[in-house]
């Protein structure tokens, strides 16, 4: 048998890696191991062809692993039609979206299931607890449907609401918690699988400015010291101004994006509020 060399196999192993990043370059836009989330110009129409809607006209960024990321934008702006294709609720017309360097526009049925349950974690503008189950249930439900052991579900349970803050109320149902109760738990219960994308849609929309305040916070700290990957829509300029960078959606399009650096919150905040009315959005909606 013939040998083969070291030089073969090493020109060999380059075709493949150049391959491999070949493969991994859509239409100009790279995707990196950095990059947890890649969307790839994409579009999203309704309606027939007599009366097209185009919700999303072409939409390209990127977030990095470890970046807290807000979408702004009025209603009928996209943001929302955005985050559903993201999440894998809706499907796009056109384009790609990669989480992970995984192309999820191409999953099929199955795949999506388990690339919801493992890769995501949602948080949602009405909490969607169960309501015949205490908090500790609610966020150990996952880790139970997975088959994981009691004293592993405990563990993590444990570990989740101490960095939410929320160990003292694990015994109780939804009712007898207040609304920013109710929303840390749903937090504890999107990243209790350690996903790689937590997506959170109005996640301040039912709560006061204290349950506001204290929900950003931790965030902000999942963000900061346990490196969470945050995607968050919102149309709040104060709840936009605890993430890193800001991105706006006008007409389905990216109207502009600000990045908060080395600014006080503060500073943040007054930029967001210029691009609102910039956007010609009302205050009233933004504060």
């Amino acid at each position: 048998m013939r040998q083969i060399s070291r030089q073969s196999i090493h020109c060999l192993c380059n075709v493949k890696i150049i391959k491999l990043y070949e493969l991994h370059k859509t239409c100009g836009r790279e995707i990196t191991m950095d990059n947890i989330l890649t969307i790839d110009k994409i579009e999203k129409y309704y309606g027939s062809k007599s009366s097209l809607t185009k919700a999303i006209d072409g939409i390209s960024f990127e977030v990095e692993k470890g970046e807290f990321v807000a979408i702004m934008g009025a209603s009928g702006s996209g943001k929302t039609t955005l985050l559903n294709c993201i999440s894998t609720i809706d499907k796009v017309t056109a384009g790609h979206i990669y989480v992970a360097g995984q192309d999820i526009t191409a999953l099929k049925s199955k795949e999506l299931n388990k690339f919801r349950r493992e890769e995501l974690g949602f948080i949602f503008q009405d909490f969607n607890l169960l309501d015949t189950l205490t908090a500790y249930e609610n966020i150990a439900l996952a880790l139970s449907i997975q088959n994981e052991k009691y004293k592993e579900i405990n563990l993590k349970v444990k570990k989740v609401a101490y960095d939410l803050g929320i160990e003292d109320i694990l015994n109780k149902y939804p009712y007898e918690m207040s609304g920013g109760q109710k929303q840390r738990v749903a937090s504890a219960r999107a990243i209790i699988n350690n996903p790689k994308l937590i997506l959170a849609d109005e996640p301040t929309g039912a709560l006061d400015s204290k349950s506001s305040r204290m929900l950003l916070e931790r965030f902000e700290y999942l963000n900061n010291l346990l490196q969470a990957t945050i995607l968050m829509v919102t149309h709040d300029a104060f709840s936009a101004s605890y993430s890193s960078r800001v991105i706006f959606i006008k007409d389905g399009k990216i109207f502009n994006e600000i990045v908060k650096g080395d600014r006080s919150r503060k500073e943040f905040f007054n930029e967001i509020i210029n691009v609102v009315t910039m956007l010609g959005g009302d205050l009233n909606d933004a504060l």
